[in-house]
């Protein structure tokens, strides 16, 4: 895992966080609601818990499709460039999604339904007022079905790696935090100016172009550097024969020296 791959997962969860907001905004609202008796410094704390717990989810999610990418791919990438190729082309495809086509929605609406069997299982952890309640109610929340998060599952899932796959979910739960947990005023600010700038829509198309770079760039690099071999190659006979000639030619003058001192010595006699 590349230090590229976790920083493309952070700025993924930081610029799309303003989707994340539309999804789960319901879901802080109701945890706000549900403290709404507990101090403001336990309230920070329970709040932390909570995301810390979503973070925890995210990293077993990752674990799991990391396992997945190894246990499924692992066997069908040895000795060539599958791996490479699959990381670009699944980082086109987010990329395409972050700027806007809805490839995963039918993913949301299968996530949806699981998302409906945990409600007994959701009712259970309110009112966040504990510790133990609200880490429960951030795992939870991890399963809330999301095209970002199934997004960033498929990075994880072709890093075949299951502690890479952890991590690229954790950071990629990182880099939604600041939108989940600012104030109502910084949460305004920060969606106009992704919106204003349009940041979500370039980090996709940055997504994009480093997917196809993955892709395409090592092929360019491997045919230019293939010419060159070939012609090095070409020159390997001559370069090989020059030694075989200087010894052989070493030898020669050895026996001659060698033929001048015996006649010497015969003479002598």
């Amino acid at each position: 895992m590349t230090t590229a791959l976790i920083v493309a997962a952070f700025f993924m969860g930081f610029f799309g966080s303003p989707h994340c907001l539309g999804m789960c905004g319901g879901l802080v609202a109701a945890f706000s609601l549900s403290m709404k008796d507990v101090s403001p410094a336990k309230r920070r704390a329970l709040i932390a818990t909570y995301h810390f717990g979503r973070l925890t989810s995210y990293a077993m999610l990752g674990l799991a499709a990391g396992l997945i990418g190894t246990a499924v791919l692992e066997p069908l990438m040895k000795g060539n460039s599958t791996p490479r190729i699959l990381l670009g082309l699944v980082l086109v495809f987010v990329g395409v999604t972050m700027l806007g086509a809805p490839f995963l929605s039918k993913l949301e609406r299968l996530g949806m339904r699981f998302w409906q069997f945990l409600s007994p299982v959701r009712q259970k952890v309110f009112p966040l007022n504990t510790y133990p309640r609200a880490l429960a109610a951030g795992l939870l929340w991890g399963f809330l079905p999301c095209g970002l998060v199934y997004g960033a599952l498929l990075i994880a899932v072709v890093a075949h790696n299951p502690l890479s796959g952890a991590a690229l979910m954790f950071v990629f739960g990182l880099g939604t935090v600041p939108m989940l947990v600012a104030t109502h005023e910084t949460v305004g600010w920060l969606r106009n100016q992704i919106g204003r700038l349009r940041l979500r829509q370039l980090n996709g198309a940055i997504m994009v172009l480093s997917g196809l770079a993955v892709v395409f760039i090592p092929m360019l690099m491997a045919s230019m550097h293939g010419g060159g071999h070939g012609s090095n190659h070409s020159d390997m006979p001559m370069n090989h024969s020059a030694p075989m000639s200087i010894t052989s030619d070493s030898a020669d003058s050895h026996e001659m020296g060698h033929s001048m001192h015996h006649t010497n010595g015969s003479q002598s006699n």
